[in-house]
């Protein structure tokens, strides 16, 4: 049987490389790429790699390589036929059936393809000849050079109705294929086809390939319906599953690790010239699902660019709730919105490529969007109104379809409501919703956004909180101040310890690397500290001081070693790499318990002072006791655990 590579190209489009060798081969993430032990070769060091982006593997032990028909071809035996029909069933898609008509169907596949080529270069050719003074006009207002035309088959669709009909039938193109493949206007009404393009600057639209399937067309009359107007859909042309510019796009994504999509053909192009090759933008539609998809072979964070107009806010909304369902914590969107009255275009003339690189670098993650979005436009004056908000962000959130990523957005929509409205809380969300931890913004305010219309008032914030029979907050005992909690400035100690019983047992990650990933670190640093040990779970590092080499290589080799000294001014020796595992293991789970319940406390202790302030009363005074003796309690357990050290005959004391 013979499949057309439009229907091969689509399997590999829905069918990840790294799913199907995943079956054969325990692959491990490595930066864009998995790793895993060669199906081919015995071999103990790991030199088989994977790349979704560039829809292959590599096979370093054995020298080979290929697609995803080959890896099934090579590992299960089957012939190619066979191989196409098991992915194509992975894919979702029935095999193509050898009839008459399957076989006239490719043949007229193959004549639009080749009559959009000769439309295409008939366009070329028309801009540059005596025709094409209007569009080169027009090229040369947006100072686009002529390399950068060539490059992206620039051209002119002249005035007359007939010009590239005629044209294309002295090539031999039959009218019906001509309606077929768009370039016509033609059914009831109409007694004659007539050009669809006139009088317009063309942008040619390629597929994966780079072959032309569509074409864009900009008017140079002010008065048109149409400023753009684009190929309708054809046995081509589906425009809501293409991207503009892709076929260039994919590599450069690949090279930067990122992609940018914009609104608009010259958008593209004005990034690309000033330096930014790994940009696409839509077909003239909403950002669709398919998109979206095509975007996150390319980058697990795209950045999708908006102008900074009422239309981007409004196209970047949609864009949020598009995307929204489909996030998972290996793909999603970030966003970036240009100054107000700008486009790509304006700012790569006005400022060049260094201001178009400070525009993407502020882009904003999707959660910050879709919280900006929800408050800005709210007043919440009234408890009816923050219980809506509550519900609506409650709602948005169930969309996502990855349970762990929709209870960590509960979290963080849920404890950002909780920062602004200065609710009370006790040892979970408002109205007992599913989890959540503070997210103060810095100066006590909402976050800066491109939702909010200029000077609208903010929710205030609550009375400055007041003690019980006095003007002093309560405050903790000596002994706690100078408990597990105080490890020098800016660091504390429990966290400390964490991150030196991982640096000394990094095995310890196979099993815990989630858990210690979920931990909310008050100092930033050591937090960043965390992600790059978690992000060392794919090595398989073993070897403790191996492990700290390759944190040092990561640019971490000073806060590393500023954490193991701090660390050592009050050790617990199951920290230390001679300790045993078990021990060095029951002392993280203990660790870690201890962190969060103490982070839970210190929450309740600030809950209880806001009610105390609020509602001065014996009963409010005995609750902030009863937690502020909870917290000694919490200190006495972690001053037990030092002297824990059954397992491997250690002791606190160093016996």
């Amino acid at each position: 049987m013979r499949f057309t590579p439009e229907f091969l190209d689509e399997i590999k489009n829905r069918v990840n490389v790294s799913d199907v060798v995943g079956r054969r081969v325990r692959l491990k993430k490595q930066g864009r790429e998995w790793r895993g032990l060669s199906p081919f070769n015995a071999e103990k060091t790991p030199s088989f790699y994977v790349n979704d982006a560039k829809m292959a593997w590599f096979d370093f032990s054995s020298g080979r390589n290929g697609n995803i028909f080959d890896f099934v071809m090579a590992t299960d035996g089957l012939s190619f036929p066979e191989a196409v029909e098991a992915l194509a069933g992975e894919a979702g898609l029935d095999l193509p059936k050898a009839t008459a008509e399957s076989v006239e169907r490719d043949k007229k596949r193959t004549g639009l393809v080749e009559v959009m080529e000769l439309a295409a270069q008939f366009f070329e050719a028309v801009l540059k000849g005596s025709h094409g003074g209007r569009g080169r006009d027009y090229v040369a207002s947006r100072a686009i050079a002529p390399a950068v035309q060539a490059e992206f088959r620039l051209g002119y669709a002249p005035g007359e109705r007939y010009a590239l009909r005629d044209h294309l039938a002295g090539k031999g193109a039959s009218v019906e294929v001509m309606c077929e493949a768009g370039l016509l206007n033609h059914g009831e009404g109409i007694a004659v086809p007539y050009d669809k393009f006139r009088d317009r600057v063309i942008f040619p639209i390629q597929d994966r390939s780079g072959r032309v399937i569509a074409f864009g067309g900009r008017a140079l009359e002010k008065d048109v319906p149409a400023k753009y107007l684009n190929s309708p859909e054809t046995p081509l042309f589906h425009k809501g599953h293409l991207l503009y510019n892709h076929h260039r796009a994919r590599k450069a994504a690949q090279d930067r690790g990122a992609v940018v999509s914009v609104e608009g053909y010259i958008d593209v192009i004005a990034m690309h010239a000033a330096g930014f090759p790994n940009v696409v933008a839509g077909l003239g539609t909403a950002l669709t699902i398919e998109q979206c998809e095509l975007l996150w072979r390319m980058s697990p964070e795209p950045i999708l660019c908006f102008d900074g107009d009422g239309a981007g806010r409004r196209a970047a909304a949609k864009a949020l709730d598009t995307a929204l369902p489909a996030i998972t914590p290996e793909k999603t969107l970030r966003f970036a919105f240009l100054p107000d009255g700008q486009d790509p275009d304006d700012l790569a003339k006005s400022g060049g490529g260094g201001a178009i690189g400070a525009v993407l670098a502020g882009a904003k993650p999707l959660v910050e969007v879709l919280w900006s979005r929800e408050t800005e436009a709210t007043t919440l004056d009234t408890p009816e109104r923050r219980a809506g908000l509550k519900h609506r962000l409650g709602e948005l959130a169930k969309q996502i379809g990855d349970e762990t990523l929709r209870r960590y957005y509960q979290q963080e929509l849920y404890g950002r409501l909780d920062a602004l409205t200065g609710g009370p809380r006790r040892g979970g969300n408002p109205g007992g919703g599913p989890g959540g931890g503070r997210a103060p913004q810095a100066g006590g305010g909402r976050p800066t956004s491109p939702f909010a219309p200029p000077g609208r008032p903010r929710f205030g914030s609550p009375p400055p909180l007041r003690g019980y029979r006095g003007s002093a907050p309560a405050q903790l005992s000596a002994g706690l101040a100078r408990g597990p909690e105080a490890a020098g400035p800016g660091f504390k100690r429990r966290e400390l310890e964490i991150l030196t019983i991982v640096m000394n047992h990094p095995a310890l990650l196979d099993h815990h690397a989630e858990g210690l990933s979920e931990l909310a670190f008050e100092a930033p640093e050591l937090g960043a500290l965390r992600d790059r040990m978690v992000e060392l779970l794919s090595e398989h590092v073993l070897d403790h001081e191996t492990f700290k080499a390759a944190l040092d290589l990561r640019g971490s080799g000073d806060l590393r070693r500023r954490v193991q000294a701090l660390a050592e001014r009050a050790p617990l020796w199951s920290t230390g790499p001679a300790a045993a595992p078990e021990d060095a293991e029951l002392s993280l789970l203990q660790a870690m318990a201890l962190h969060r319940k103490a982070r839970d406390l210190h929450r309740d202790l600030q809950d209880a002072r806001d009610a105390l302030a609020r509602e001065p009363s014996e009963g409010r005074w005995a609750e902030l006791q009863a937690i502020q003796a909870h917290l000694a309690t919490l200190e006495g357990t972690e001053a037990m655990v030092e002297g824990y050290g059954t397992l491997s005959g250690h002791r606190a004391s160093g016996d």
